[in-house]
């Protein structure tokens, strides 16, 4: 049994045909990429794994169990995390906090209120400073130590992005969805999350879904990919095999990455 798949899963909006029987299995421990046009269905599938949208048809299984039904915060509590395209973090809180509220599903007394409940001080602190040690070897893995207490909405785009990341990586995820990570990044600091989600996978044994268009990012780091267009799949395999399918080409003709 795979660690994580998709069978047969399906979702319409207004009699469109968004996600069309995709299936697919991830093995624990893999990067696996979804690739595909804009418009193709790659987030759509993101959203059904992730509890956001409710499939018409299909079973979502993480380590056998069926996750299709339950909601997002349920979801998260079994070990899923996710980025999301568009950023989704607190612009108005430093990048400290942000990552705090990563913790909030692994904290018994709230994410800043519950240490300063009489009664409840000693052990709210205790793990207030244990949460705050477990963000910090974010921060320190994600060398954002110069900007930890600066607000959000300060910092450029792509150190938003691993700001996110680092927040994701807060949950303690076992299966991580990484949505465009990349977006709004010059090339050196592309290079630098290739290294980080090569790191993710060893060094904190995270299993990976990647969206992904930078297909120099897609190649080198995927173990498998599932290229997708118009909610179908067109192909899966590894990177040389994906690459070379003549469907594949057609759906990216124009991008450079591709031809």
């Amino acid at each position: 049994m795979a660690y994580f798949s998709v069978e047969n899963l399906g979702i319409s909006f207004g009699g469109l045909r968004a996600v069309d029987d995709i299936s697919f299995s991830v093995e624990e421990g893999e990067i696996f990429s979804i690739i595909g046009p804009n418009g193709s269905g790659k987030t759509t599938i993101f959203n059904l794994i992730s509890g956001i949208y409710r499939p018409s048809g299909g079973k979502i299984l993480l380590n056998g169990e069926n996750l299709v039904g339950k909601t997002p915060d349920k979801i998260a509590k079994r070990g899923v995390a996710r980025t999301f395209q568009n950023i989704e973090l607190f612009n108005n809180a430093t990048v400290m906090d942000n990552l705090m509220l990563g913790r909030h599903i692994h904290m018994k007394t709230g994410v800043f209120g519950g240490a300063f409940m009489f009664g409840r001080y000693a052990r709210a602190a205790r793990e207030e400073i244990y949460h705050r040690g477990q963000v910090e070897k974010i921060i320190d893995f994600l060398d954002l130590q110069s900007v930890r207490e600066q607000l959000v909405g300060s910092l450029a785009y792509g150190k938003r992005k691993l700001v996110e990341l680092g927040r994701a990586l807060a949950l303690e995820p076992h299966l991580l969805l990484l949505d465009e990570p990349s977006a709004g990044m010059n090339t050196e600091e592309k290079d630098e999350l290739t290294i980080w989600i090569k790191d993710i996978r060893e060094d904190y044994g995270v299993t990976i879904l990647l969206i992904e268009h930078d297909m120099n990012m897609v190649m080198d780091i995927s173990d498998r990919i599932l290229a997708i267009n118009h909610g179908r799949k067109i192909t899966l395999g590894v990177p040389q095999e994906v690459q070379r399918h003549p469907e594949v080409i057609s759906a990216y003709l124009g991008e450079e990455a591709i031809l």
